[in-house]
């Protein structure tokens, strides 16, 4: 019999579940969650939180428990190319000292706590992660849709209320600029296109440039999430 399959009786009658994430697993997880929450929201407000990483990280928290493949599914089209340029940017800048995109510069310097750096890290097997978890859930393809809606409203909400650049002096860590919705650069607004103009730029290009190519290949590589219940 499958390890994954578990009985159990209740009231005299005996069910049969599917557990398709190990419970350690979601535990580790999620005190790792517990961990950088309250750190992150500290440190850096709780704003930082919508960062379309740190969704991914909360929503995957809620989606492992009960193993919901659409909410899996939309983390992982969501994140998965950004986050491994972010990969490749922190390789290249470790081994060949080379920077690539600049994503990843906070993470030799030595003026942020080596903690922090740390729980950072999840950066990068955070999609890994994702991956391995469509791997045994399978692929909602419904996902393309609603994180294309949700990476909508989240832009939106980052323009129209977060903090812009540049970070107060007050407060020289709390996140600034939440998915670039400023321009590329933490320390002044870009001047390139008008502001509007530049919020739906990054629209387009989170759906073209990340979300269609992952749903492509997701919704070739891993079994529709229908096949697996």
């Amino acid at each position: 019999m499958d390890s994954r399959l578990r009985i159990r009786v209740y009231n005299g009658m005996t069910t049969v579940s599917n557990r398709r994430i190990p419970y350690w697993l979601k535990v580790a997880y999620s005190i790792f969650v517990a961990i950088l929450v309250p750190s992150y929201w500290v440190t850096y407000s709780p704003w930082n939180f919508l960062y379309f990483c740190d969704v991914a990280l909360l929503v995957t928290a809620v989606a492992i428990w009960i193993e919901n493949p659409l909410l899996i599914s939309m983390q992982a089209i969501g994140i998965t190319v950004p986050q491994m340029l972010w990969v490749v940017d922190l390789l290249c800048r470790i081994v060949a000292g080379v920077e690539i995109t600049g994503v990843t510069s906070y993470m030799l310097d030595s003026s942020i706590p080596l903690f922090f750096r740390g729980l950072s890290l999840f950066h990068g097997w955070l999609p890994f992660f994702l991956l391995w978890l469509l791997a045994r859930l399978g692929y909602d393809r419904r996902a393309l849709g609603l994180q294309t809606a949700a990476a909508i409203v989240i832009l939106l909400v980052s323009y129209l209320f977060a903090p812009p650049p540049p970070p107060s002096a007050n407060h020289p860590t709390w996140a600034v600029n939440i998915n670039y919705v400023y321009g590329l650069n933490d320390t002044q607004p870009q001047t390139h296109v008008a502001p509007w103009l530049w919020v739906v730029l990054l629209m387009v290009v989170n759906v073209i440039a990340f979300y269609l190519p992952s749903h492509y290949v997701f919704r070739r590589v891993f079994k529709s999430a229908d096949r697996h219940r």
